[in-house]
């Protein structure tokens, strides 16, 4: 039982998949220990001993006999019939997140380094490209729902990424020289101001700005629509709190296998003789990988439905369910909830300056590394080990969260990840604007100033998106469980209509109004850098208003838990 408990609640990895793990466990519910002897004299505890705690020990109950290694290993070991489907959709979920790893980085190199273009295109992108391109996608969704079965809905979706994913390095990359309206571009940057360039690079570079939304949809439709939906139909709520998490493990173990074959690809195309084109003939090797992991992806599903699915050992026949009413807010009612709570409020705040500050700073990192590695090539490989490491840093971090959680409590572990932005972010932006300053220290470690500026916003990348799967998410899903029950359906709606949207899109419409203003990306940084110390400056004063109120919800929940058991 405790080693189910430590599992289901280890932080998980979402990248690519972290939010959508979370969302997707079931809701744990935990009493405090303690005899109806001796629960009359306790009274509220301290952080520390609340259910924070409790929530990340492995504390075995000292009456119980203490079990062999042996023994604890093989009740670790998932019986036959759980194996039958766990192992299958393991390996769907790599195969599906070794292409996300491998898209995502193609898609940045593509658009960041392609003609007349730059870092300064993608809050464009975000807002006015993959914006509509996923409202669309959902309407036409729910009719695929509505009209075909979730296995054809599933190879619909899925087979269409795959062909456009192939085509592209086959087809519209070789022809982009004819496909891209170059001269039409060309004459609309002498006749608009410079704040145009951005829009005027995606209609320049339309196949390259697809491709960037097809990279994006497949994290969101494949990952976390489609699989997840599957996984959820064939795994209890049981099983689901003990193996997902290692999902999350999985995730990053993909992450670096995916890097690792970037950077093999960049070997093999060293091996070009003259007057070869070297990306077209990465595109050709990374597309390729993509669509074979893809093909493994589909067989092992199709094997799922014939083997797996068609056992009654493994998949129970589902019992009724008394269905829930979904608590469904609109973006007024939203706000009301959110202007009445402080505590929503705060815990919304959060969300939205992660979202915010996350995108500050990674876009003006991407265009330091657009000015490092102008060819795609070199820029494929940094990013190949970039994606490395970052797997393996999450993975180190999602076995210090848990001691983290123990030894510090909550108000630490949520103060780690704005701390982690605030400071390698000022880091970056010192180098940037000061360059000339940090000459000699650039030097003492054998690189330029530009050099080591993108060294360090490639770790501030890693550390704080580490951070956020390791300690930020668990922090958010656990600040809901001293709500009751209607602040916390009403009060994770409002989050969800309001925090998240405007999280994403607040850095980008910053970004799209400095452009506008001053004329580039380059001109922006010093006000970025203002506008990012107001956003960790806000988040570290909405987390310490959260923390002290979460620990007082804790305690009177507590108190009302301990009440509860002695009366009873």
């Amino acid at each position: 039982k405790v080693l189910s408990l430590v599992l289901a609640l280890l932080p998980l990895s979402s990248a690519f998949t972290g939010p959508t793990l979370l969302a997707n466990k079931a809701p744990i519910t935990l009493a405090p220990r303690t005899s109806p002897a001796t629960s009359k004299n306790l009274q509220p505890t301290s952080v520390k001993s609340t259910y924070v705690t409790q929530l990340y020990s492995s504390i075995a109950d000292e009456s119980e006999p203490s079990k062999g290694f042996l023994s604890k290993v093989k009740a670790a070991i998932p019986p036959a019939n759980e194996r039958k489907k766990l192992l299958p959709l393991g390996l769907m979920f790599f195969c599906i997140l070794f292409n996300y790893t491998i898209l995502r980085d193609t898609k940045d190199v593509l658009m960041v380094t392609a003609r007349g273009s730059g870092a300064e295109v993608i809050p464009f992108l975000k807002t006015y490209v993959n914006l509509p391109a996923a409202i669309g996608f959902t309407v036409l969704y729910s009719k695929m729902c509505d009209s075909m079965s979730q296995k054809n809905v599933f190879y619909s979706c899925v087979i269409p990424f795959l062909a456009f994913f192939a085509s592209f390095a086959l087809l519209f990359y070789p022809m982009s020289g004819v496909l891209h309206p170059h001269a039409l571009c060309d004459k609309l940057l002498l006749a608009l101001p410079a704040g145009f360039s951005a829009p005027i690079a995606i209609l320049r570079n339309w196949s390259f700005a697809l491709f960037y939304v097809m990279a994006e949809m497949w994290g969101s439709v494949v990952v976390s629509l489609l699989f997840w939906g599957f996984a959820n139909t064939v795994t209890t709520v049981d099983e689901a709190k003990k193996y997902y998490p290692l999902f999350g493990m999985g995730a990053n173990v993909a992450l670096i296998f995916s890097g690792q074959y970037v950077k093999l690809v960049s070997k093999l195309r060293g091996l070009a003789g003259p007057g070869v084109d070297a990306w077209g003939m990465s595109l050709k090797l990374l597309m390729g990988a993509v669509v074979a992991s893809g093909g493994v992806m589909l067989g092992t599903y199709k094997y799922m439905q014939d083997k797996v699915l068609t056992d009654p050992n493994v998949i129970l026949p589902a019992e009724p369910k008394k269905k829930k009413e979904k608590v469904k807010m609109g973006m007024r009612e939203s706000a009301k909830f959110l202007m009445s709570s402080r505590y929503i409020r705060n815990l919304a705040t959060l969300v939205i300056s992660y979202g915010m500050a996350i995108n500050i700073v990674e876009v003006s990192w991407k265009s330091k590394l657009k000015a490092a590695f102008p060819d795609p090539n070199a820029y494929s490989a940094f990013m190949g080990n970039f994606s490395s490491c970052t797997g393996a840093v999450t993975l180190i971090m999602m076995l210090l969260g848990r001691s983290i959680f123990q030894k510090y409590g909550w108000r630490t572990a949520a103060l780690v990840t704005p701390t982690m932005i605030g400071v390698t972010g000022v880091m970056f932006f010192s180098l940037t604007l000061f360059s000339g300053t940090f000459t000699p220290v650039a030097a003492a470690f054998g690189m330029t100033p530009l050099m080591l500026a993108v060294f360090v916003g490639a770790a501030q990348n890693i550390l704080s998106k580490s951070s956020k799967y390791s300690l930020f998410d668990p922090c958010k899903e656990m600040a809901y469980i001293p709500l009751d029950q209607d602040s916390k359906t009403k009060g994770k709606a409002a989050v969800d209509v309001i925090g998240n949207p405007l999280g994403k899109s607040g850095g980008s419409f910053i970004q799209q109004i400095l452009i506008f203003g001053v004329g580039s990306l380059a001109a922006s940084t010093p006000y970025l850098a203002v506008i990012l110390g107001l956003i960790i400056f806000s988040w570290f004063n909405a987390a310490n208003s959260l923390a002290k109120q979460f620990n007082e919800a804790m305690a009177v929940s507590e108190e009302g838990a301990i009440d509860a058991e002695v009366t009873g």
